[in-house]
């Protein structure tokens, strides 16, 4: 993944889901910050970065139209 990609996440994407309204899935996203063990964090917010910057970019895809690459 490129270094912009990760650029993006940090600066454009987790802002826009920390201010995303929570409250239908605030239980779960405090089940799993509250019950994994601390070696599992890091694993779980590079699976969360991973999707969110893949989502985002299949939104871009299907949302203009734009080929795959």
């Amino acid at each position: 993944m490129s270094d912009f990609m990760k650029w993006l996440y940090a600066n454009y994407i987790t802002p826009q889901i920390n201010a995303a309204s929570q409250e239908d899935y605030e239980a779960y996203f405090s089940l799993m910050e509250n019950t994994l063990e601390p070696d599992l964090v890091a694993t779980y917010k590079k699976t969360q970065e991973f999707t969110a910057i893949h989502a985002f970019l299949l939104g871009l895809r299907t949302g203009r139209g734009l080929p795959r690459e």
